[in-house]
């Protein structure tokens, strides 16, 4: 929940015309604003197909009297390819369970987006070695109920809680252990091949500076970016930063 309509439109501006004129990879790019902004970056986003537009929540009903909530389809409509699921802060801030996001998930992929779904733990979780098990059931109770057709559409993001907006980072082999079992526990449901076609985000802290350590890790396919994407360069080092 950052800038206003002005400068968000302004910074999607930059972030276009950087990655258009710095980025040589295959990368893929995703900017997630503030759902009222989806409509017009979507239509600037037109102008490079190197970057797609989401949104960073969606409501679990198609329509009805839930007032001040916005529908899959209604973000659909608006231009948008994907929509962020289960992020930390709306787990906790909101109270949103794996119950509840496995039907925004079903909701999303019927309207044809693609669902961003965030997995992690906190440090109290860390502390008390239950941060596997945690894991393992966001992923069961979330999205292993997807047949492996609608699976194959899903991008997952490890957040490990305990490293967003503290300046903490977990280590790049702390990372990997957990995009490892996250891709062995993808393996044990739909098998290896899926398993290594799914992509998997980290999402904690990553910046322009430790991007690239974390980036070279085996099962790490690019990053959830959070504060480091309000400031255009930063945002477009990181991207860079990603070349596999």
């Amino acid at each position: 929940m950052n800038m206003d309509y002005t400068s968000g439109l302004s910074l999607f501006s930059e972030v276009l015309n950087m990655v258009n004129d710095e980025v040589r990879g295959e990368q893929e790019v995703v900017v997630c604003p503030p759902s009222l902004f989806v409509y017009s970056l979507a239509q600037l986003a037109k102008q490079n197909s190197r970057v797609s537009v989401g949104a960073q929540n969606s409501h679990q009903a198609d329509s009805g009297a839930y007032t001040g909530e916005i529908s899959a389809s209604q973000i659909k409509s608006a231009g948008a390819e994907y929509v962020i699921l289960g992020h930390s802060e709306r787990r906790q801030y909101f109270g949103e369970t794996n119950e509840l996001l496995a039907k925004k998930t079903d909701a999303v992929l019927k309207n044809g987006l693609k669902p961003i779904f965030c997995i992690g733990e906190t440090l109290e979780e860390r502390n008390q070695n239950i941060h596997f098990q945690l894991i393992k059931e966001q992923l069961e109770q979330g999205v292993f109920h997807l047949s492996a057709d609608e699976f194959a559409k899903v991008v997952l993001a490890y957040e490990p809680v305990w490293a967003i907006g503290t300046g903490l980072t977990a280590t790049p082999e702390q990372a990997q252990e957990i995009h490892a079992f996250i891709r062995k526990e993808i393996a044990a449901k739909y098998g290896q091949e899926a398993a290594d076609a799914t992509t998997i985000l980290y999402g904690g802290s990553c910046n322009a500076k430790n991007a690239p350590e974390l980036f070279s890790q085996a099962d790490i396919d690019g990053g959830l970016i959070g504060g480091a994407s309000l400031k255009s360069r930063d945002f477009t080092d990181i991207i860079k930063a990603f070349n596999k």
